[in-house]
């Protein structure tokens, strides 16, 4: 099998309807998979993308679920089962943002964010998890992000949901490897979403992505080769890991300067020869 060879895979992506899970759900249904796609409100972005998936000679249903909401979690997992007839793999890409300073922050908050963005993948896992175990085989990719790793401002509930996340994956790893199912990560940096465009408004994107060393902003495709990548044979050995998909915006040490300007500080002089 390739890596990019779904053809007997039965998907649920949650979160499908907008961004990264409707770019991922589409790549693994173009892949040859069986998807359910997921989405917690409108279902305009969901139906879309089964109707491109149907055009395409797919498979692909939309499931409603408010994952902020357990009997909803247990509910989606039973419908998407059902339509599916089980599950090969699991894609936890639903998750909520916000920014708020600390000192502002309410329980209600606080509690939504974690409930929809670690809760409910805990859950929806905890839920799905056993068809896998039943055939000894199956992968379960969680979404977190660069959040995990770097600091930025007013986001002190949203970094702690992603953080937890790759705590849960390495963990939760080691508990179902000798079940038969892998559970990895991925850590995206900046990719565009209409949420940005929404909030940012018209920016330069172009300016923007000069500050990646990649060049750009990422896309959800840039997320979904990862996804196809870690639900394939192909990542057979591949057990517990976060895979960070940024575009080089973590290699970047801060207070360096322009990481495309040549150093004009030599160290090392007296020391290494030929400085």
């Amino acid at each position: 099998m390739t890596n990019t060879d779904m053809g007997d895979k039965r998907v649920l992506v949650t979160g499908a309807g907008t961004g990264i899970g409707r770019g991922v759900a589409l790549a693994f249904a173009a892949a040859g998979a069986r998807v359910a796609l997921h989405y917690a409100h409108s279902d305009a972005g969901a139906n879309s993308a089964v109707e491109e998936i149907a055009g395409g000679g797919g498979q692909a249903a939309a499931f409603q679920g408010d994952l902020n909401d357990t009997d909803a979690i247990t509910q989606l997992a039973a419908d998407a089962g059902d339509w599916l007839g089980g599950f090969d793999v699991l894609v936890n890409n639903a998750g909520i943002t916000m920014n708020k300073p600390f000192l502002e922050v309410t329980p209600e908050q606080f509690d939504t964010v974690y409930n929809v963005n670690i809760r409910a993948m805990y859950f929806l896992t905890q839920a799905v998890v056993p068809a896998m175990i039943e055939q000894s085989k199956g992968a379960v990719i969680n979404l977190t992000s660069v959040h995990a790793y770097a600091g930025m401002t007013e986001h002190t509930v949203y970094a702690g949901t992603k953080a937890a996340i790759v705590a849960f994956t390495r963990v939760l790893s080691l508990e179902l490897a000798q079940k038969g199912v892998r559970v990895n990560a991925i850590a995206p940096g900046w990719i565009l979403v209409e949420n940005h465009l929404q909030v940012l408004g018209d920016f330069d994107q172009q300016e923007a992505g000069g500050t990646i060393p990649a060049g750009f902003i990422g896309t959800p495709d840039d997320i979904a080769g990862m996804a196809l990548y870690l639900a394939s044979d192909a990542a057979r050995y591949v057990i517990g890991q976060t895979f960070v998909v940024d575009g080089g915006m973590l290699a970047i040490m801060p207070n360096t300067g322009d990481f495309r300007e040549k150093r004009a500080e030599q160290w090392g002089q007296g020391y290494v020869p030929g400085l």
